[in-house]
């Protein structure tokens, strides 16, 4: 080993938050999360190679009567090799990240100055977060020291979640400094040598947005495990407070357990998972399911979106009279956790994650650590866990059928069964223990150390715009399938202008349906995604559901009243359940025998019904509550995501898509089109109506209006 790879000094730089070596106050607030956890331990098994010789980890130095004053020591050894050293920035007292910005020189000032009365000079700095990322940026520059960077979440991510949340852009910027945020770590990136994540996902959806996104610069490390919390069965594991819970709910609680383990969440689609077990007899004899979805005391109390999840759950269970074969306990604690794993691992049961989308997956790297075999959604983090792992099977997240078969496959198979328990355990310590991370991390930065990696730069330049101001929105069936040729240009049409344009669909279809619909035909995950006719919308990178838009709608919605008005309609048949969402009644009908639209309107105007009520396809009927329809759920997203509405290109083929393609946006109607549905259109003179048919139709238009304002003039 070459001198330059001994005795490394590394310095990590993480400003914000309560850190010290025992007792984190982790959950404390939102700057006491993993990150304050992940740093401690990062610095303290770095500590422990022994090519490294010195870890500093630069915080905030805090002097607060209302905190320990463990936050003020200057100095705290975490080991023999690392420290925590407390830098001062301004106002002695604890204050969120959020109101650090303007002291963030003073703090740069001060550690460059630890840093110079050192003896010498750190090989790596390596900040984390954003707030981090601008001293690391400062200091970086000024020693001509290598900058490694973690942004652990992004604003322009947080931005979204934000809106979807219901909060006001002004509100943010005054509330979070999102400008700031994000100009710092468009700075970060461009000076970064590299930028360390945890997935391939990560980098190719969330930092892919940004102008000064290099991927050549990024190297997937994923986080290290506590094996010494998360290790297999020893044996007593049914005597515990948590196993004696899940006894309560089980007639047979010897059979295996199908755990699966999230938080009450739409996303994370738990109700699917019940419903594959519900239709499943073979499974039921099998084994038991294990539901733990977060806590609870009163469901009524809990926010609309758990609610929903919790109370579905129990809806499924009653439905397929699962009583005695799932447990759904109400309460579990953190150090429950492993201990669920193992009954899992002790019962020869397995973990899933059925999860639509799946950043990482940290639950199945825990599972693999105490021996449980995995099913997991074929999206993101799992892809790459199972693929470093082989210890299981990934399924499509919508396919009830699939997940069932294979849940029934490893259950049924032993000597499978023993060979992922075994693969995981095994997979974990090589991939993703502490030891493991460390590693991985040393084989990161050894190159910029060493001077043996030339650092790749692209031509990077900034936009005059913070935020993404063009939409392309377009519906599902009627605009992108069809054509399978067209429709893959479009795509990399789109994928070209990622970072100018944003993508959204708008269809009638219900999240799952949409979802499986994306999957099947290889189109990307959109940015905006607006499903059941404009009553759902659903932001990138995780799907974060819009509930101020919800909110919103429900005003004067009264869906079983609408119901019984409608149930002895001729020429009206409710279309399947799977159809039907809280804020979507769907109907099909036969125009020959029913009442016109106008006059089903009529009927329930008359009961004082004020509602949206939209024909499409020549033969379905939609009810939805007045405030909601694709134009209006499409104007909404348009305006929490600051687009002006001149900026949007509209495509649409059906009666659905009409309120989306008037107004101020500019629209096309694609070749295929439903004409006598948008006969109204004809005569609205900014439409372009195209001579081509599906995704080929919406490449015309954007030609047609010079939409990137790289192609030729609009046609007179």
């Amino acid at each position: 080993m070459s001198s330059s790879l001994t005795n490394l000094y590394i310095v990590l730089v993480s400003p914000h938050g309560l850190i010290r070596r025992e007792n984190l106050e982790l959950g404390r607030d939102a700057d006491t999360g993993g990150q304050t956890k992940y740093v401690v331990e990062l610095a303290i098994a770095l500590g422990e190679r022994p090519e490294v010789d010195r870890v500093d980890l630069l915080t905030r130095k805090v002097c607060d009567p209302q905190l320990s004053s463990d936050y003020a020591k200057p100095i705290e050894m975490l080991s023999e090799k690392a420290r925590i050293v407390r830098i001062e920035c301004g106002e002695p007292g604890y204050l969120p990240k959020e109101q650090l910005w303007d002291s963030l020189e003073i703090f740069s000032d001060n550690a460059l100055a630890y840093i110079h009365e050192q003896q010498r000079m750190p090989n790596i700095i390596h900040s984390h977060y954003a707030d981090a990322g601008h001293i690391g940026t400062q200091i970086s520059s000024q020693l001509g020291i290598p900058l490694v960077h973690t942004g652990h979440s992004l604003g322009r991510s947080k931005r979204k979640q934000l809106l979807a949340s219901g909060a006001k852009r002004q509100e943010i910027e005054a509330t979070y400094n999102m400008r700031r945020r994000i100009e710092a770590e468009e700075r970060t990136l461009c000076a970064a040598a590299r930028v360390i994540v945890s997935t391939n996902q990560e980098i190719e959806e969330q930092y892919a947005v940004y102008d000064y996104y290099q991927p050549d610069q990024m190297r997937v490390v994923p986080p290290g495990t506590d094996l010494d919390k998360f290790y297999p069965p020893v044996g007593n594991e049914w005597d515990t407070d948590i196993a004696r819970q899940l006894e309560r709910f089980l007639s047979h609680p010897d059979k295996p357990i199908i755990l699966a383990l999230s938080r009450p969440d739409p996303r994370k689609n738990i109700t699917t998972l019940v419903e594959a077990y519900g239709e499943s007899p073979q499974l039921q004899k099998l084994a038991n399911l294990v539901v733990v979805a977060g806590n609870r005391d009163d469901i009524r109390d809990m926010e609309e979106g758990a609610q929903e999840v919790l109370n579905n759950i129990l809806l499924e269970i009653d439905q397929y009279d699962l009583y005695g074969k799932v447990a759904f306990p109400k309460h579990h604690k953190a150090e429950d956790v492993p201990e669920l794993f193992r009954l899992a691992a002790l019962s020869k049961g397995l973990f899933v994650n059925p999860a639509l989308t799946e950043p990482f997956g940290l639950t199945l790297i825990e599972a693999a650590a105490c021996g449980v075999p995995i099913i997991a959604t074929e999206d993101g983090g799992p892809i790459d866990i199972i693929g470093n792992c082989r210890n299981g099977l990934l399924v499509d997240p919508l396919d009830k059928d699939a997940i069932a078969t294979s849940l029934i496959k490893l259950l049924e198979s032993t000597k499978r069964w023993d060979a992922f328990a075994q693969n995981g355990m095994d997979g974990v310590r090589k991939h993703y223990s502490w030891q493991a991370h460390v590693e991985k991390y040393l084989d990161v930065i050894r190159p910029l150390i060493e001077q043996t990696e030339p650092i790749k730069r692209m031509a990077l330049s900034r936009r005059p715009v913070l935020y993404r101001d063009m939409a392309i929105i377009t519906d599902l069936d009627q605009n992108l399938l069809g054509d399978p040729d067209s429709l893959g240009e479009f795509i990399s049409t789109v994928q070209r202008h990622r970072k100018q344009v944003s993508f959204g669909v708008a269809t009638g279809r219900s999240l799952n349906s949409a979802l499986t619909t994306l999957r099947k035909h290889k189109i990307p995950h959109p940015d905006v995604l607006i499903t059941s006719l404009g009553t759902e919308i659903y932001y990138a990178p995780n799907l974060t559901k819009d509930s101020a838009w919800r909110r919103h709608i429900k005003h004067q919605w009264n869906r079983n009243d609408i119901l019984n008005i409608l149930a002895d309609m001729p020429g009206l048949k409710l279309q399947p359940k799977h159809c039907q969402t809280p804020y979507k009644l769907s109907y099909y009908i036969d125009p020959a025998i029913a009442p016109d639209i106008q006059e089903i309107n009529r009927m329930l105007l008359q009961h004082e019904q004020t509602v949206n009520v939209i024909f499409s396809h020549g033969q379905f009927l939609d009810i939805l509550p007045y405030r909601a329809s694709k134009g209006l759920a499409l104007r909404w997203a348009a305006e929490q995501l600051d687009i002006p509405l001149e900026n949007l290109l509209v495509a649409g083929g059906s009666g659905a898509d009409e309120d989306m393609m008037r107004g101020n946006t500019r629209a096309v109607v694609v070749a295929n089109r439903h004409d006598e549905e948008l006969s109204e259109l004809a005569d609205v003179e900014q439409i372009y109506f195209a001579k081509n048919s599906y995704a080929a139709g919406i490449i015309e238009a954007i030609e047609h209006y010079n939409f990137f304002g790289t192609n030729r003039e609009p046609e007179a």
